[in-house]
């Protein structure tokens, strides 16, 4: 069988009945914007967060944007974010005539730490948003602390890290996304909880903001037609939400198959000096979204070209830092984000992989070294 960064239709396969039915079942109702399919997901998806509200929207970037302009930044405030994470993170920031100010991470997690925060801080600071990346949450209790302490707002990125536990100092845990102010996900298909189209979500415990989120995200209406803030519109069409709400029954399992795949992926390449496997912070689970190996000799791409002639995917998360994006106007030099950028590379996981291509896989990266 072909290996795949992520496999989709074998995912599928395994439970093709029920998908099947549950988008039947929309077209039987032809209830296809915000039909009983998304009120459904909605509920289950709270109940399986613990969440206080969930607003569906069309895709994980929309979710970003609705949760700022729901926290009424205005033209001119600036929104702390990491350098190293995908673009939209810091795009919406920018659309919505915001001041991405990008900083470093930490080189083990991946993710934003205090200690590069807190230098970062202006006047103009409204916001913060850590990007739980690769599968594991930041360090979001003490970067919460610290932003209630500066009157500072946090949205969690939490796109790559849905089903997560945050785990506190005293023990207790609380689903990733729900330890800030608002968290965002997306529903991309590769995601863990993934659609088979676009799809996104805001979610939080604040009751009085889950409103303002959902006035947002409908033309900023209080009740139809009456329109008391200004919103977009961006919705789960019933469609994905009867996926979705399939595949959330799922999810944990989902989150094990890739940590055993990541536990394989650990015990192969423990003794390769080379090789930095990714680490599992005390303060988060990881439901590794990716597998993000470090390659401490300079031979990263090497190992790419390697791989893919030997019929092995592998992806680069991410190439090049967002301060030096044409996009943006930085000008910042960070250095772990400039290592990281020369040195991660990705291996497949998912939930179909085998015992045979995880050693098929694993024998290539080890011939590779030796």
């Amino acid at each position: 069988m072909k290996i795949q960064m992520v496999d989709v239709k074998n995912q599928y396969l395994q439970i093709k009945e029920e998908i099947d039915k549950g988008i039947q079942d929309v077209i039987n109702d032809t209830a296809f914007i915000n039909g009983p399919a998304v009120k459904r997901f909605k509920i289950n998806f709270e109940a399986y967060l613990k969440a206080n509200t969930v607003i569906p929207c069309a895709n994980g970037t929309d979710a970003l944007q609705i949760a700022m302009m729901a926290l009424g930044l205005k033209p001119g405030d600036e929104v702390i974010v990491p350098a190293f994470t995908y673009v939209a993170t810091a795009e919406v920031i920018a659309l919505l005539n915001l001041t991405p100010v990008m900083v470093d991470v930490d080189e083990h997690t991946f993710n934003l730490s205090l200690d590069n925060i807190k230098d970062k801080i202006t006047s103009k600071t409204k916001a913060i948003v850590p990007v739980n990346l690769y599968g594991q949450c930041a360090d979001l209790e003490r970067i919460v602390e610290f932003s209630k302490a500066h009157n500072l707002y946090v949205i969690e990125d939490n796109a790559q890290a849905i089903g997560a536990d945050f785990i506190y100092k005293n023990g207790s845990r609380i689903k990733a996304g729900l330890v800030g102010d608002i968290g965002t996900t997306s529903f991309y298909p590769s995601k863990n909880l993934g659609a088979y189209g676009d799809g996104g979500a805001c979610y939080t415990n604040d009751a009085e903001l889950g409103e303002k989120i959902r006035m947002v995200a409908n033309h900023g209406q209080s009740k139809k037609y009456v329109h008391d803030i200004i919103g977009c519109n961006s919705r789960l069409d019933s469609i994905q939400a009867a996926i979705l709400d399939v595949k959330l029954k799922y999810l944990d399992s989902y989150a094990k198959a890739r940590i055993e795949v990541a536990n394989f992926y650990d015990r192969a390449f423990v003794n390769v000096e080379q090789i930095e496997t990714p680490l599992r912070a005390n303060h988060s689970t990881h439901v590794f979204h990716q597998y993000t190996l470090k390659i401490k000799n300079g031979k990263r791409n090497e190992l790419k070209d390697y791989l893919n002639k030997n019929g092995i995917p592998s992806m680069i998360y991410y190439p090049i830092p967002l301060y030096n994006q044409k996009a943006f106007t930085s000008k910042e030099t960070l250095p772990i984000t400039e290592k990281l950028c020369q040195e991660v590379l990705s291996l497949p996981i998912h939930t179909e992989m085998d015992e045979k291509q995880l050693n098929y896989i694993s024998e290539k990266v080890l011939q590779f070294f030796n």
